[in-house]
């Protein structure tokens, strides 16, 4: 059977249509097409509620070990930085790789992947991901920039949990869990970049929930929690697309009110690097 180039084409392009559909920053693509996803998709909001089973015995939480950095200082001489997270973690690690470039003994290396979250294990299961990850290239250092794609509801073993309920709030902390005993499993030590505000007020609050979720955790496992909400509000308290530096004033967001611009993504970094330097023993 021959087919023409019109219905190859109408074939690859449902194909293409239909996996941009599976995520957040790919349904919003869809609604408001970009080249740049990594500067510019805009991520969106839950999908429609889906009847919730009956609720399954919630697995037991891990044991996770409070975070220890003192051994940091030993490997200063060849620290190992990787970033795991979305496209906002693509973003921080490209500020971090230029803010360490100068130091011969740091190497920052980019695990991150647009459109992926700690919600949707279905579409990519962000523990065996880093856990592969980390087999292929050990890191001493994990800073971790999750939020954007997680306002969803979470599958637990056919459990749905809608998107800020109790129940989700449960199972992403323990995603989260989950994910910091990995890395303490490997002696990482783990930084942790809270989301920074965002334009539109319901986005805006499905990441400060996010942030709640995130910044419990962080507090009981006694990992940093890098506050970014504050970086990015003016002194009203309110979304801040420019912010003064060096005396100049510099656009901070892209155009989507979600994703920053590189002046952007080097103020986020700016609290991670010091930490990295001050436990590390590292000079400014």
């Amino acid at each position: 059977m021959k087919f023409g180039v019109n219905t190859v084409t109408a074939v690859f392009v449902a194909g293409v249509v239909g996996g941009l559909a599976l995520t957040p920053d790919g349904r919003a693509w869809l609604r408001s097409p970009t080249l740049m996803l990594g500067g510019h998709a805009n991520a969106s909001a839950s999908p429609p509620a889906a009847e919730t089973p009956a609720a399954a015995p919630a697995p037991a939480q891990p044991v996770v070990q409070v975070q220890d950095a003192s051994g940091l200082k030993a490997k200063a001489g060849n620290l190992r930085v990787g970033v795991f997270g979305d496209s906002m973690g693509d973003g921080v690690w490209a500020a971090l790789y230029r803010e360490f470039r100068n130091d011969a003994s740091v190497e920052v290396t980019k695990f991150s992947e647009v459109s992926t979250g700690l919600s949707r294990y279905d579409y990519v299961n962000i523990q065996a991901k880093t856990q592969r990850q980390l087999d292929e290239t050990p890191v001493d250092v994990a800073v971790v920039v999750f939020g954007t794609n997680d306002a969803q509801g979470i599958d637990e073993g056919g459990t749905i949990h809608d998107f800020g309920t109790p129940g989700w709030k449960a199972a992403y902390g323990r995603r989260i869990d989950d994910l910091v005993g990995l890395f303490q499993s490997r002696g990482v030590v783990v930084y942790w970049v809270g989301m920074p505000r965002m334009k539109r007020d319901g986005f805006d609050g499905r990441m400060a929930i996010v942030n709640e979720v995130v910044e419990a955790r962080m507090k009981a496992l006694g990992v940093p929690y890098i506050e970014t909400v504050s970086l990015t509000s003016d002194t009203s308290g309110d979304y801040m697309p420019y912010a003064e530096v060096g005396g100049r004033r510099k656009l901070m967001r892209a155009n989507d009110g979600i994703h920053m611009s590189m002046d952007g993504y080097l103020r986020l970094a700016g609290p991670v690097e010091a930490a990295i330097r001050r436990d590390a023993g590292l000079a400014e």
